[in-house]
Parts: C-alpha cells; structure tokens; sequence
C-alpha cells in the first residue's frame, strides 16, 4: 500500500515526535504522541499527497543522572540529544530509500526543535544532489505553544494559568484532540506545589482547545506547502 501511494503521488510524508513525560496529576504521560498524531493525520489529509509515520514517542527530556527536568517526575521517558538525532537521521534515511521526496519533521514538544532542524539541514544539503529534501517544521510548535497562549491571552486568561507545561492550553488542546487523556476531577484542583504543573488548568475546556487546533493545522499545512512547492 505505501508503495502503491507514493507511485500515485503521495511523496510526502511526515514524521511526528511527541515525547513521554510527566503532566502532572491530570494528564496522561503520553500527551504529545497522541495530540501530535491526531494533528498530522488531520494535516496529510488537508495536504492530500501526504502520509504519516508512526509516531517517535521517545524524545530528550532532561538529564537521566542526575535528573534533570522531566525526568525528575516518574514515568517520563528520556534519551541523549545525539540518541534522538540519530533515530530521526535513520527514519528519514529509510523513508528516502522508499521514495519519499519531502520528508517532514513535526515535534509536539520544545525541547528538540533545534534536534529537528540540525538532522533537516545536514541530511538535506547531503542530498542536495537529489530531488530529496527534508523539512522541519517549527510553526506546528509556535503555532502550539506562543499562538495558542497569545490567543488564550487575548480571551482574558492571565499568565498564571496559561504557564509553560500541563497548565491551561497544554490542557485545553488534549481535551479537544484527546479527553480520555484527561482526568476531569483531578484537573479541577489546582495544581499542588512541585507536582509538575506550570499554570493552572482548571478552566481548560475542549472548545477553547479546539481554536488552537484549528490555528496549528492551518499554520502547518501552509508552513508545509511552502517549503514543498516545486518550481
């Protein structure tokens, strides 16, 4: 079937990283794999000559020993900077070798977008030869994380809820794209000291997570179809 559809024309396919780690008490450990993957299914389809990989569910997330941020939280999954690197090198090598010709990184999660785009830039100036090309995409994560925030902070909601990780938008997108992610009871208390919360997610709705789902697609799908546009 992949050979089947890259012969018809979808040669682009995207690799989306998410990353397993701590949300504090209201949130599943596996946030960014399935908010990500929702995302880039929804994506390929508005692209329409786009397929989608599995998800890389292991990413950077502090250091192991001693434990630095994510890690310090049980449950959170880490790897080296260079392990991460090198998975993603190898994904987009293979994908290549099966006739992919836009390979597309997109990363739910901060702290490897500067990973995405060192792989991006070396393996395509490796292959500038050739009609491949390999793109990170940093607006799906701008669009995430200062869109979406900038957009809660226009409705009214104040710094202290929106916060940095598992507070108000982190929240709000999961129940849009993924609810069962959620537990509703534990999300109406507010976040207890050191408990891995920055922000407040108590009045996180899927409504208000559904504007940022909304801005993250279109931005991605229009960030895509730039840098893939052949003369």
């Amino acid at each position: 079937e992949v050979r089947d559809a890259i012969a018809a024309g979808k040669t682009t396919i995207i690799i989306p990283t998410g990353g397993t780690e701590q949300n504090g008490p209201h949130m599943a450990l596996g946030k960014h794999n399935v908010r990500v993957t929702a995302n880039a299914n929804t994506i390929a389809r508005r692209l329409g000559n786009a397929l989608v990989a599995p998800v890389m569910a292991y990413v950077p997330e502090g250091g192991i020993d001693p434990p630095t941020g994510h890690m310090r939280f049980a449950g959170t999954i880490g790897l080296p900077d260079p392990v991460y690197r090198q998975v993603l090198e190898y994904a987009a090598r293979s994908l290549k070798q099966h006739g992919f010709r836009d390979i597309v990184f997109l990363g739910d999660h901060g702290d490897y977008q500067g990973d995405n785009l060192t792989v991006a830039t070396a393996l395509s100036r490796e292959w500038a030869a050739t009609p491949v090309r390999v793109h990170a995409i940093r607006d799906y994560y701008d669009a995430a994380a200062t869109g979406f925030s900038q957009q809660l902070a226009a409705r009214g909601f104040t710094d202290a809820e929106i916060g940095r990780h598992a507070g108000l938008p982190d929240t709000a997108l999961t129940l849009a794209l993924a609810p069962e992610l959620v537990r509703g009871d534990l999300m109406r208390i507010a976040p207890p000291p050191a408990s891995g919360v920055s922000g407040d997610p108590r009045r996180a709705t899927a409504e208000l997570g559904q504007v940022g789902v909304d801005a993250i697609v279109a931005q991605t799908v229009a960030a895509i179809q730039k840098v893939t546009r052949r003369p």
